[in-house]
């Protein structure tokens, strides 16, 4: 992946180094469940004994708002390393081009366009600005609709290599792009009333079973959005390298409902999914990938996904 050229957003809260004090709240409810929950759940299952499907539905299903944690006072940043400075220039220029691309589609349908905001943290973060609560290392990246930002911990991106083998060495840029533009695939949801509209589906459906299948829709539509923005970065950047998509589409096998199931518990229940089969996170990508339109994308037309 070449990126060298890609513009620098500066709307990049960067909290790493910040000492977050005492207890944090898990982001639950109105959406702010992000692609590295499910993945750190199956495995606090599989350590523990407790069944994962339950750890997921928990924090999917949600209850009627946020944790609102105790909070420790903050001691002052600590001096970041040449790697989190890297790793700050990386998100920031993704996000540059992931608003330009962005804000050329919604233009070309005369709709505005409003970017999200971005936060780095590192271990746990809170923030009496925070709507969702709070954010600890076992979430991974998340989007919080009712405040429009993306968090990100960037140690995740170093597990999707170690832990989960989801990419290796130069192809892993391109999988950390990915999972960004996930994340702000969920902020062009919630731009489009998407997210709204399905909150009030999931409070209706009654059971968690059906709220679950309409969460997939949700981060199957995420996937498709994040095809979609790399479709129309290629146009213009030319950015991809060879195996850079299929490293993309390894880490999407990777953190699949069923591939974490199987290794957590050694069974697949897809009642529990909240984010899609590993074929079906593959699929969903390259849908957007290759038509590079957001039509493409509508994961809620029809009872297959």
């Amino acid at each position: 992946m070449r990126w060298d050229d890609f513009r620098r957003s500066d709307d990049i809260e960067d909290r790493r180094g910040e000492d977050g004090g005492g207890g944090f709240g898990i982001p639950i409810g109105r959406g702010g469940i992000g692609i590295g929950t499910v993945v750190v759940l199956g495995l606090i299952g599989w350590a523990t004994g407790i069944d994962p499907g339950m750890l997921i539905n928990i924090v999917a299903g949600g209850g009627g708002g946020y944790e609102q944690p105790y909070e420790e006072p903050r001691s002052a940043p600590r001096p970041q390393t040449e790697a989190q400075r890297q790793d700050r220039d990386f998100v920031a220029a993704v996000k540059g081009e992931i608003d330009d691309r962005w804000k050329e589609i919604f233009a070309a349908e005369n709709q505005p366009y409003r970017p999200a905001g971005v936060v780095l943290y590192s271990g746990q973060t809170r923030h009496p600005g925070d709507a969702c609560g709070g954010a600890q290392d076992a979430m991974g990246p998340f989007y919080c609709p009712p405040n429009q930002k993306i968090y990100l911990d960037t140690s995740f991106f170093e597990d999707i290599e170690r832990r989960f083998r989801g990419c290796s060495g130069p192809t892993c840029k391109f999988t950390q792009a990915y999972i960004i533009a996930h994340e702000a695939g969920h902020h062009i949801q919630n731009l489009l009333g998407i997210l709204p509209r399905v909150e009030q589906q999931k409070r209706a459906a009654g059971n968690k079973t059906a709220a679950n299948r309409l969460q997939v829709r949700v981060e199957l539509q995420a996937d498709c959005f994040a095809g979609v923005w790399a479709n129309q970065e290629n146009k213009k950047r030319n950015f991809l390298d060879p195996g850079d998509v299929d490293a993309a589409l390894q880490t999407a096998a990777a953190i699949g409902d069923d591939t974490l199931q199987r290794k957590a518990q050694g069974r697949v229940v897809p009642d529990a999914f909240t984010h899609g089969s590993a074929e079906q996170r593959k699929r969903w990508f390259m849908t957007g990938f290759t038509q590079g339109k957001v039509s493409a994308c509508n994961t809620f037309g029809g009872e297959r996904l």
